[in-house]
């Protein structure tokens, strides 16, 4: 039976590829920080394991991967590392240092931890796969976002040097670039784009949405369908890929 985790899990994007995967009969994992979130997965999924976890604790993280190796007595086959956070909106030279070291270390450090995790257990099996939810804001410029783009295209770096370090063992490590997904998040994106640019919600939704090539934003579960691809037969040879599921970011600026 394949063994999924995912982390940031419980809403979203990952919830979503929780969900999935669960549906596809895996066994699956997640971890979040939002403890009612996952108070209420655990609810509607009791076959699963839900833990709340902060993915830059290496405590509370290490916690969780005991709770994991307990319950299945191995590892994942699949990592989904999911975890991240927008950041400070803004233009550079008004940035708060506390506040792009929070970004920076829930996206990288949070992905870095469970993939250390993991890592251990797949070369020992052999083989396994590691997906990383990075964004198109990893792929170009994304202005007033400087700490969420630094991070996301950190990722991409990540992605592609594990893939060559861990494709020797049967690992495939790949990227997932969303561009914006229907949701809370992207809510919460688009007034802080509305307040920095000094426009009207309905203005930067519509900013975001004209600068993409279907003229339309993406749905959580086409991001999740994605990731079951990668982990069916017919993702088997893509590894150190940056794929995006976006309906074609042409821009994320104005």
């Amino acid at each position: 039976m394949k063994r999924i985790v995912v982390t940031a899990g419980a809403s979203g994007i990952g919830k979503a590829m929780a969900e999935t995967f669960l549906q596809a009969g895996a066994s699956v994992a997640i971890c979040d920080i939002d403890g009612v979130a996952i108070a209420a997965f655990a609810d509607a999924h009791s076959d699963s394991i839900a833990v709340k976890a902060d993915v830059t604790s290496e405590a509370e993280m290490e916690a969780f991967f005991d709770q994991v190796e307990a319950a299945w007595q191995a590892g994942p086959t699949v990592l989904c590392a999911n975890a991240g956070t927008g950041g400070q909106a803004g233009a550079v030279d008004t940035l708060d240092l506390t506040q792009w070291r929070s970004c920076i270390s829930v996206n990288l450090d949070g992905a870095f931890l469970p993939i250390r995790w993991a890592a251990r257990h797949m070369k020992s099996d052999g083989e396994g796969l590691i997906i990383l939810t990075s964004s198109t804001a990893g792929l170009m410029g994304y202005a007033n976002r400087t700490p969420y783009a630094a991070a996301k295209w950190g990722m991409i770096g990540m992605m592609k040097s594990l893939a060559i370090e861990l494709g020797p063992a049967g690992i495939r490590v790949n990227a997932l670039c969303p561009g914006m997904v229907s949701g809370e998040r992207a809510e919460r994106i688009v007034k802080q784009e509305a307040q920095v640019s000094g426009i009207s919600e309905e203005q930067a939704r519509q900013v975001y949405s004209e600068g993409v090539s279907l003229r339309t934003w993406v749905d959580p579960e086409e991001i999740a369908a994605m990731a079951a691809y990668l982990d069916s037969p017919m993702g088997r040879k893509i590894s150190g890929q940056a794929i995006a599921v976006d309906g074609h970011t042409e821009t994320l600026s104005r």
